[in-house]
């Protein structure tokens, strides 16, 4: 057997931290761990897509390779959901491609744009699966904080001002994930700024961007003057559909960045899940898929795990799945935290090593896949570790 030498391509690349934790729930085959590590949910596609589906497994035109830049009745449907939140006109035949779920269109986005070498600017914490990607594509990312209020997270306007180079390349920012922070169009104005000043693009992770509580709108980028045509739109079905098995995403933008993103993503995947691409455009075309109820639930959930964790050093999320626990502050790392979590409270809590600079004292739980039921119960459990009333 040959002597095995790791590519220098994964040096920097730890992992995501939710396969291990999530593997480990499963082994136990417990049904009292609290499934809080992966973001996954509970709520179910809209039915009108999930029949779709079951419609075009039989069908032939759904078990092809093509097209392979996305069935037309998708792209349309894609398109003209971001020129709704855009408020611009997209072309679908030439500025949208359908992609195997939001992450492998990111990762084509990443080859396709930037050279080894190349910065690529993201958010600290952020989703490690993102920076990933970015060192896949022999880039470098650099981190501007995101600083945990009393109101929430804000971003370091100043720091990202600081961080762009003549290296810069690319922007990259991913709403709501894992942080819950939702930026305001006084931070968007920031990243515009930073965008016009690096002379780039702005690669807009939108999978959550309808995923908003407390009565937030959604701010598209590309609403804003110095964004308008610099901003590329990566979607996904998984988490405003529910349709997370689906692995169905999009990519807008100008139409000369999505000619070289569709060629890479022809020699990547190839093409999408055949089978997926007619439910996802039902989904997209419904006047009613199920969202407000959704986010209803899910702000819910929110709010009781809020509550259940009073008295720990969390910041309220305006968006997203998940809650942050800033581990540093009870004297333990995020790794630490989520070992006592699980063997001494059955709470599966994913740590966050490798999600940026600050990620390994944080510990991340997501609060979409669990009924309100047992989410009640996480007070109880997190007794056992800390003195709460």
């Amino acid at each position: 057997m040959p002597k095995f030498h790791k590519v220098s391509r994964l040096a920097h690349i730890p992992g995501i931290g939710v396969d291990k934790m999530g593997a480990l729930a499963d082994h136990a085959k417990d049904p009292d761990i609290l499934r809080l590590e992966n973001l996954d949910t509970d709520l179910p596609p809209p039915p009108e897509a999930i029949e779709v589906t079951r419609q075009a497994i039989g069908e032939d035109m759904h078990n092809s390779y093509l097209p392979f830049v996305g069935q037309d009745a998708l792209r349309k449907a894609a398109a003209k959901r971001v020129n709704q939140v855009a408020e611009r006109e997209y072309d679908w035949q030439s500025e949208c491609i359908i992609t195997a779920g939001g992450m492998s269109g990111i990762l084509n986005c990443f080859l396709a744009l930037v050279e080894p070498g190349d910065e690529v600017i993201v958010t600290d914490p952020t989703y490690a699966g993102i920076i990933n990607r970015i060192h896949l594509a022999g880039a470098t990312p650099v981190f501007v904080p995101l600083l945990p209020t009393d109101r929430g997270w804000r971003l370091d306007q100043e720091a990202l001002s600081r961080a762009v180079s003549p290296k810069t390349r690319l922007i990259c920012i991913s709403p709501g994930m894992p942080t819950g922070h939702i930026f305001t169009r006084e931070e968007w104005e920031a990243v515009g700024k930073a965008a016009v000043k690096a002379d780039c693009y702005l690669l807009y992770d939108a999978a959550m961007e309808k995923i908003l509580y407390d009565k937030r709108q959604v701010i598209h980028p590309a609403t804003l003057p110095a964004l308008a045509d610099r901003t590329i739109t990566v979607g996904a079905a998984s988490k405003e559909l529910r349709m997370i098995g689906w692995r169905v995403g999009w990519v807008v933008g100008p139409k000369e960045v999505i000619d070289p993103i569709g060629l890479v993503s022809i020699s990547n995947v190839v093409c999408q899940t055949g089978i997926s691409m007619a439910g996802v455009a039902c989904g997209l075309q419904l006047i009613d898929s199920g969202l407000t109820q959704a986010l209803e639930t899910w702000e819910k959930r929110r709010n009781i795990l809020i509550d259940q964790l009073a008295g720990l050093p969390v910041t309220l999320p305006h968006g997203g799945w998940s809650v942050l626990v800033d581990a540093s502050k009870l004297g333990i790392s995020g790794e630490a935290l989520s070992n006592k979590m699980f063997t001494e409270c059955k709470i599966a809590a994913t740590p966050m090593s490798g999600w940026g600079p600050s990620g390994d004292k944080y510990l991340r739980l997501v609060f979409s896949n669990e009924p309100v039921s047992r989410l009640k119960m996480v007070r109880h459990r997190v007794k056992k570790i800390f003195s709460l009333s």
